[in-house]
């Protein structure tokens, strides 16, 4: 795909993130004429695509889902243009990292609209999403872990004193456990691992990231509005309200879509998991994301030119 070059103090970036349940466009404008650099939203479209439930079923993408992968890419390419987009990067994460025809598909999207995919793995979406995190963490202290629970995947990492510890990556995500394709042994890391942190590391608190934390923050009763966070007893208190309901029910009550019904009690699992493990008082709900953090490292790249 073929971008104009523009003013770097007047554009546009995108980024798409391809998910395992639903595939973003983000466009964000950048305005240098400010005291610090800032960016501003000008397009957020999310579509439930769930390429998880065909991956993490049955290995591989059907044809129906490639063809409105290939649909929904052409969409992604006149909306750039149309909103003059200087710069654009296409991630996809755990479900094409799974597909058995994920790298067929990429050449194909790539043949057919000239959008180039890249297949990132977790390390390193792990770390595009702490790199977007860290502006938030000027004014706090202590010990935090940033937890990014996806359709496939959770991506870990913790800062201790505003420094990177570490950054891990477990196959373990929503689709992935409504499909029961989350191996035992892969739970097991993640305890053990989590248990390790909350020894060396002690009085560790949340910051969540993905659309069921955002949700759930948003559906929580009790939280702190000033300081953008919810007690783990409050999201624990949530999650048993949500997980006695059927899906319908949830929808219902909750209003709640039906792509975001099934895949937020396992969600909350997610987190309650951690949390519990580490002995977290708070999780931290700043609306940010992968795709946030893609955006950032293209206008960090163009200032190195």
């Amino acid at each position: 795909m073929v971008i104009e070059k523009q003013n770097i103090c007047d554009e546009n970036y995108a980024a798409i993130d391809i998910g395992s349940n639903a595939v973003r466009l983000l466009i964000k404008h950048l305005d240098e004429d400010e005291p610090e650099v800032k960016f501003s939203k000008v397009l957020l479209l999310r579509v439930p695509m769930r390429l998880g439930f065909d991956v993490f079923a049955m290995g591989e993408l059907s044809p129906k889902k490639q063809k409105n992968m290939i649909r929904l890419m052409k969409s992604f390419r006149h909306l750039m243009k149309i909103y003059d987009v200087a710069d654009y990067r296409a991630c996809a994460t755990s479900a094409m990292r799974d597909a058995k025809n994920g790298m067929e598909l990429i050449k194909r999207i790539r043949k057919e609209t000239g959008i180039n995919i890249e297949i990132i793995d977790g390390q390193e979406e792990a770390k595009m999403v702490y790199n977007n995190h860290i502006e938030y963490m000027e004014d706090r202290k202590g010990n935090y872990m940033y937890v990014d629970v996806g359709g496939g995947s959770t991506e870990i990492n913790l800062l201790s004193q505003g420094q990177l510890v570490c950054s891990r990556s477990y196959n373990i995500g929503t689709v992935r456990i409504l499909n029961a394709a989350v191996k035992d042994s892969e739970w097991e890391r993640l305890k053990k691992d989590m248990a390790e942190i909350a020894q060396s590391y002690p009085g560790t608190n949340i910051i969540g990231s993905g659309g069921n934390i955002n949700k759930l923050y948003r559906l929580a009763e009790k939280k702190d509005k000033k300081n953008e966070r919810m007690s783990v007893a409050t999201l624990h208190s949530l999650h048993d309200s949500l997980k006695c309901l059927t899906v319908a029910e949830r929808m219902e009550r909750f209003s709640l879509k039906p792509d975001r019904a099934d895949v937020i009690v396992p969600a909350g699992e997610i987190f309650l998991t951690i949390a519990d493990i580490i002995h977290a008082a708070y999780i931290y709900v700043p609306v940010i994301g992968l795709a946030d953090g893609i955006i950032d490292a293209l206008y960090a790249n163009k200032k190195k030119l």
